[in-house]
């Protein structure tokens, strides 16, 4: 049975379809009233404003209408009505693409004098900072008749990534392999990790060559979408007037290039504390050398723990003491105000997520399983949604929104409270090498191993801009050395670990990942201003989770204390990864 204060609260958002079906019909108004501006952005300071806050009131609706529906779509997946209403959003806004297209070149054309009037008017004043923003990106912008047909063009140049998901998510079998009490058990993406986790040597070698085995054969079909999505990055920036994809995809959060190219370096610099933590891995598991098969299970067996959620949720309340009374008064709201869809049940969208909008609560979607991993779950996904929460109760919806490149950062610095409290209030020396295994791993996954990601991405574009083509061999040739470089002398990796570019949909994302790598930096510093106790650098967090897109990130990110700007924040993390290993080591006895 599931009772009714562990479902999310949609009502809240819309008390009853016929409300919903109200607002939906509203959009295409709203759309057309934006519209109505084309052509008189210079006429005033009042019009341009106008015209933003029309194309404000038709965006804000149009998430406000959308979110609803993929909320309860993911509620019951199987529900075709449900479906059915998530279609008709986007197909709507699929055919109101072209409302917008005519904005940016139009703001562009308005002579540089009139402009720099606009800029000082007090009609202007509260947009003066995306106004900026958009002229930054005027050297890149084209004219109204080539935006609007790169505009149409979208969805067709989408295709190598849609070819993707759908041979990776849909098409590939990866048949059965035999488990750890010998029985045929179906592999798929969901049991590898498992498979992976097995204490049985053989159980892991045997997912491993068959997920991977799986990929070889269809080597030359991925390699063939992932040159096509990197080429659609490249030609993009050509358009545009970038000098490289690299500039283009940082362009957006005024990030320098620097920033990109200082965490590999700074990784490089670092790789003997990841080397050390493969050598403590192959001692405890008593291997000559480790494969990439070894990476996953447990170096502390038999720590498994189980919590009912009121004893997750009472966990993360008191992990997140150090951000104090008026943040867990705020945090009850989840809870009080239902936020949280809770319970795995049939039909119910799979993993976790926060998502909401301006006018919703911030929701989060659970599946919560009664593990470790599910409450540090929980601290993570409220993490985002109370990000989100100061953000839209602090900004006007214009900057509320706030960049990717922050999003995981209070999700992150959540879980690493919740580590914190975890091993100050366990004086089990198994559960506390557990912990700190959990945190190496961490860490090595988001810092390390995106950071390869990010390498090799940045590896492919430079290719491809070079004029080679990327092909399976050549794809494979260049991972498996980033490998060998990043895992270093303890790691005899089996050559099937080549391919695996071909399973990471990130790649094309166009320079996503590197985001995680530093969000993962900037939250460990965090945790750390939170947990001293000084009452400045918790104020300053709260700047952080108020700032939506206020500012430019990296400045917000200066403000709240960690300058990304510089290769400090991830030479420090990768500083505790090294302490982290080296706690885990003395736990262990060895």
């Amino acid at each position: 049975m599931i009772s009714g204060n562990q479902t999310w609260d949609l009502a809240a958002l819309y008390a009853d379809l016929a409300d919903w079906e109200a607002d939906f019909n509203r959009i295409r108004p709203l759309a057309e009233a934006f519209l109505a501006y084309r052509g008189r952005l210079a006429e005033s300071p009042a019009v341009l404003r106008d015209a933003i806050a029309a194309g404000d009131a038709y965006e804000r609706l149009g998430e406000k209408v959308y979110v609803f529906a993929h909320l309860r779509s993911d509620e019951n997946t199987a529900d075709n009505a449900n479906r059915a209403r998530v279609d008709r959003v986007e197909a709507l806004f699929a055919s109101l693409a072209e409302t917008s297209a005519w904005f940016d070149p139009e703001v562009m054309a308005i002579p540089e004098e009139t402009m720099k009037a606009f800029l000082e008017a007090p009609e202007l004043a509260f947009y003066r900072r995306s106004l900026l923003e958009l002229l930054r990106e005027k050297p890149h912008t084209l004219s109204e008749p080539e935006e609007r047909l790169l505009g149409t063009l979208g969805d067709v140049l989408g295709y190598p990534d849609k070819t993707f998901e759908i041979l990776n998510d849909a098409d590939l079998d990866f048949g059965r392999i035999r488990g750890e009490a010998g029985r045929s058990e179906p592999l798929t993406h969901g049991s590898y990790r498992r498979f992976l986790e097995s204490p049985d040597r053989e159980v892991r070698r045997r997912a491993f060559r068959r997920m991977f085995g799986t990929y070889h054969k269809f080597r030359n079909t991925f390699a063939t979408t992932l040159d096509g999505a990197v080429k659609r990055h490249v030609v993009g920036a050509k358009i545009r007037h970038y000098p490289s994809a690299l500039v283009k995809s940082l362009a957006g959060d005024n990030v320098p290039e620097a920033v990109y190219r200082n965490l590999i370096a700074t990784v490089h610099d670092n790789l003997e504390g990841f080397y050390d933590y493969m050598k403590l891995r192959r001692e405890v598991l008593k291997l000559d050398r480790l494969d990439m098969f070894d990476m996953y299970n447990p170096l502390v067996p038999g720590c498994r723990r189980e919590y009912d959620f009121p004893e997750a949720v009472t966990l993360v309340k008191r992990a997140l003491a150090p951000l104090g009374e008026e943040y867990a008064g705020k945090l009850e709201l989840a809870f009080s105000q239902r936020w949280i869809d809770v319970p795995e049940r049939r039909g119910k969208r799979s993993g976790a997520y926060s998502g909401g909008c301006y006018d919703s609560y911030p929701y989060l979607l659970l599946n919560y399983n009664r593990t470790l991993n599910d409450v540090f779950t929980l601290a993570h996904e409220l993490g985002h949604s109370m990000h989100s929460y100061y953000s839209n109760s602090t900004q006007e919806y214009h900057y509320a929104d706030y960049s990717i490149f922050v999003a995981e950062v209070a999700s992150t610095t959540n879980e690493i409270l919740l580590f914190e409290h975890l091993l100050e209030n366990s004086s089990d020396r198994a559960f506390r090498a557990f912990l700190y295994g959990h945190l190496a791993d961490e860490i090595r996954g988001t810092i390390y191993r995106q950071t390869m990601f990010a390498e090799f991405e940045l590896l492919i574009h430079e290719l491809v801009e070079a004029g080679t083509p990327l092909s399976a061999d050549l794809l494979n040739e260049k991972y498996f050395e980033l490998n060998k470089l990043y895992y270093g002398p303890e790691v005899e990796a089996d050559p099937l670990i080549a391919v695996e570019w071909a399973r990471i949909p990130h790649f094309y994302y166009n320079f996503y990942v590197y985001k995680y790598a530093t969000g993962m930096s900037a939250a460990i510093r965090l945790a750390e201003n939170l947990r001293s106790g000084d009452p400045a650098k918790r104020e300053a967090y709260f700047g952080f989770l108020k700032a939506g897109d206020s500012k430019d990130v990296l400045d917000i990110m200066k403000d709240a204390g960690v300058d990304l700007s510089t290769p400090a924040p991830v030479a420090a993390a990768l500083g505790r990864f090294r302490s982290t290993v080296a706690s885990l080591r003395a736990e262990l006895g060895l």
